[in-house]
């Protein structure tokens, strides 16, 4: 029999403990029977590991955050969210947390403090250090939660979250739910570490494994390490041994568990021993056990019935593209008549200054961004002006940045996160796609995060520091993309983008940043995002570009004076000015559409789609793209020379105009 300390509960404190565990095992019950009926079509299960997830949840105070997965019912159910409002999430009603637009627990809801999954598995991780960073800096004595399984202890995201949480100290709890199998495939096949607990001792920090499967061994060790790290912030590592009865889901049954395991955590069951426990000391007695479930039991059908009967969403196709973004409507801050000349680089820098004084709850990160004042020095200074608890060099993980970054936006801060290259965002890809992008669409809450993204060639960097990858982005809903050409609207839009509480990828050329001057207001003011600017008019032929293409297409024109050409910087890609654009193509007929990019899915290629079927009748010519070659970028001058689109740009306008 499984061995139970009360220590100083009364007897209804224990009662209460097993009513919270028992409510999600019914419930679990009556899904597994609508399962059956075929009246819900899918379901994650997580009988026989409630303990975990009710345990540690009435160990955490109402207003800390908790990060569960799909199989913490009870996470849910003891933060006393209504059935009824998780029955409509389930089946995708549109009173669910998700409006039909998610499934299963992939939803978050501020009113309970509860911060839902994604199908990745491992990045919440890193949203749980953000929001303990962001409580943290605010002097709060909080602790964060955050739950993971056994197999996405394999994902670079786990190391990377709690590498930034040991480095920082924060006030995390990192759950590793061991229940033996991810999917199929057991533990043997997963890590060879004799413990996932173990694994604390690499990163520095406290690890302890507890039994899973016991409630008071649970609640009471989590209620410890939770008071503990409120008053002195850090993070533990917690290994909760347990046992999936289910399959991974329903669909994919259990024929690869033997059967003696089965057998063997059958008797380890987590309500039955809590129950057994509590009628041998005379707390519950078989009378009362049937009334309680009896009374559960009407409830729930109530609740599943009424949930049933909640109304299904309806397709309003204007409401869905809105709401990919967070309801914001800019006020534009004129610039002040004082001036003065900067560089491209200086203009950046008296942008992200300006953010940090006007938001106190901006914090920046990036790697050698503090004392070292960052790769190109944009940042220098700022640890003296605004302190290292706002201006943090990280470790090189740019997955747990970003992902802390939209931790620190969920818990009321901003954030700007610096990627050293722009190549180097692949590393946090998933971040920034699936969950920058999509975090308002699915549950209604803001990602207030801006990526910048020093790119571009011309410098003789090669292959890794050199890449124009706007166009990932461009094409992923729920991020507005920005691309200063110039230090005035790179200081604006940079103010603009901070502002903003959606995603901003902000694109900054480093080739621009000691080569190019220009004049730009003092203090603050902003750039209207979305917004293109004619810097030349002309009849001949318009030439649609931004970065670094728009100096290549002003020193070709100032070249050619006998040329009369039309020239939009769009400054914006995401989203981009139509009415300019359709303004330039109606007075000219001809077309040029310049980037960096390669030429195969670049950019151009949506511009030029867009004005073959919005302008068709305004062309005199094809519309023309003139990009950089369909290959990486070399790091020999000569050869990067060849690749770059501006090689091309001479023919191309020549090939234009005898068209």
């Amino acid at each position: 029999m499984m061995q139970f300390d009360r220590k100083d509960k009364d007897d209804n404190r224990l009662l209460t403990l097993y009513k919270t565990l028992l409510y999600p095992r019914m419930v679990e019950e009556k899904m597994l029977i609508l399962l059956r009926q075929g009246r819900i079509g899918k379901w994650f299960s997580g009988i026989g590991q409630e303990a975990i997830a009710v345990g540690s949840t009435l160990a955490m105070q109402s207003e800390e955050y908790i990060l569960p997965m799909h199989r913490n019912l009870g996470v849910f159910t003891s933060r006393n969210i209504p059935l009824k409002k998780l029955m409509a999430q389930w089946q995708g009603k549109i009173s669910g947390f998700t409006k039909g637009r998610d499934r299963s627990f992939h939803f978050g809801t501020q009113d309970y403090k509860i911060i839902g999954m994604i199908s990745h598995l491992g990045p919440q991780m890193a949203l749980a250090d953000g929001i303990a960073l962001a409580d943290l800096i605010a002097n709060k004595k909080q602790a964060t939660l955050v739950f993971t399984g056994e197999g996405a202890t394999s994902e670079g995201d786990f190391h990377e979250a709690i590498n930034v949480a040991s480095v920082w100290n924060l006030p995390v709890i990192f759950l590793i739910e061991n229940n033996g199998y991810g999917l199929s495939t057991p533990i043997n096949e997963q890590f060879n570490c004799k413990h996932l607990v173990d694994r604390a001792i690499g990163y520095g920090i406290e690890g302890i494994q507890l039994d899973g499967n016991n409630i008071l061994e649970v609640y009471d060790k989590l209620s410890e390490i939770a008071a503990s790290i409120r008053e002195n912030p850090r993070p533990v590592l917690v290994e909760c041994l347990t046992f999936r009865m289910r399959g991974h889901e329903e669909a994919s049954g259990t024929k690869y568990v033997p059967q003696h395991l089965f057998d063997e955590w059958t008797k380890k069951d987590p309500v039955k021993n809590f129950e057994d426990y509590l009628v041998a000391e005379n707390i519950l007695n078989e009378e009362l056990i049937a009334t309680i479930k009896r009374e559960y039991k009407a409830e729930i059908e109530q609740d599943v019935e009424e949930a049933f009967n909640e109304q299904e969403p309806e397709a309003h196709t204007a409401v869905e593209v809105a709401d990919m973004f967070a309801p914001y409507e800019a006020q534009q801050s004129l610039p002040s008549a004082a001036q003065s000349e900067k560089r491209y680089l200086d203009a950046i820098t008296d942008g992200l200054r300006e953010g940090m004084q006007r938001y106190e709850n901006l914090v920046i990160m990036g790697q050698d961004i503090a004392e070292y004042g960052g790769a190109f020095k944009i940042t220098d200074g700022f640890v003296a002006q605004f302190g290292k608890a706002r201006v943090r060099n990280t470790p090189i993980c740019e997955s747990a940045i970003v992902g802390t970054g939209l931790g620190l936006s969920i818990n009321g801060y901003k954030a700007v996160v610096e990627m050293q290259f722009a190549d180097f965002v692949t590393c946090g890809f998933n971040q920034i796609v699936n969950n920058l992008a999509k975090t308002h669409y699915r549950w209604g809450e803001k990602a207030d995060v801006v990526v910048r993204m020093p790119t571009g060639a011309g410098t003789g960097a090669g292959p890794f520091h050199s890449q124009s990858n706007e166009a990932w982005f461009t094409k992923t809903p729920g991020l507005k993309v920005v691309y200063p050409a110039f230090p005035y609207d790179a200081k604006g839009l940079l103010i603009a983008a901070i502002e903003d509480p959606n995603p901003v990828i902000y694109f900054e050329h480093k080739y621009l940043y000691r080569s190019l001057s220009g004049l730009v207001p003092d203090g603050y003011y902003t750039v209207e995002i979305g917004k293109a600017k004619v810097l030349k008019e002309g009849e001949q032929l318009a030439i649609i570009t931004y970065g670094l293409g728009v100096h290549w297409a002003l020193d070709y024109l100032n070249k050619h004076p006998e040329i009369s050409a039309t020239l939009v910087d769009l400054v914006s890609l995401q989203p981009w000015d139509k009415e300019t654009v359709a303004a330039a193509v109606k007075a000219t007929g001809r077309v040029i559409i310049l980037h960096e990019d390669t030429l195969s899915s670049g950019f151009g290629a949506e511009l030029a789609a867009w004005i073959g079927e919005n302008c068709f009748q305004d062309l005199d010519a094809p519309v023309m793209r003139c990009a950089s070659l369909d290959t990486a970028i070399p790091m020999s001058k000569v050869l990067e020379d060849d690749f770059l689109a501006k090689a091309r740009l001479a023919e191309t306008v020549e090939k234009l105009l005898v068209y």
